[in-house]
């Protein structure tokens, strides 16, 4: 049992989170941890589309979405022989974050989070910075740029 036996590492599929699960996956590596690659499928920002969108069209497409975003995680982790669980959440990214690492005793949440401040900051809402204030849990941020 080590520090890190778990490590969560939350993503996106974007070219930018890349840089947050290098980091997730070299600690976990370190630590011969298991890493939990979790996809939020963001079930609020389809909630405003019109009723004539399905929203179940929508939602398959974000899961497979999710699924790649996982799948680019695995080949990642692959490399270090890391072993990978594979999540997939519906909600509110930062709340699901929070809440999967409670529930799942995880060690360390490794983020990625933008070095935007001000105006960009609030208008956005960074997910980084409500888990951060939410979660009991240790968390990591990896600046990742734009």
């Amino acid at each position: 049992m080590g520090l890190y036996d778990r490590v969560l590492v939350p993503t996106d599929g974007s070219a930018e989170t890349r840089r947050a699960v290098e980091h997730a996956v070299s600690l976990a590596a370190e630590h011969d941890a298991t890493l939990h690659a979790v996809y939020v499928v963001n079930t609020a920002s389809f909630a405003s589309l019109g009723a004539e969108t399905t929203t179940e069209g929508v939602s398959d497409l974000l899961a497979e979405e999710g699924e790649e975003a996982i799948d680019a995680v695995a080949e990642v982790a692959a490399d270090s022989g890391v072993p990978v669980e594979r999540v997939l959440l519906n909600g509110t990214p930062s709340r699901e974050i929070v809440r999967y690492a409670e529930d799942n005793d995880i060690d360390l949440i490794v983020m990625g989070t933008h070095g935007r401040g001000g105006i960009d900051r609030l208008l956005l809402g960074s997910v980084a910075e409500k888990v951060v204030r939410s979660s009991h849990v240790p968390v990591l941020t990896v600046r990742v740029e734009d």
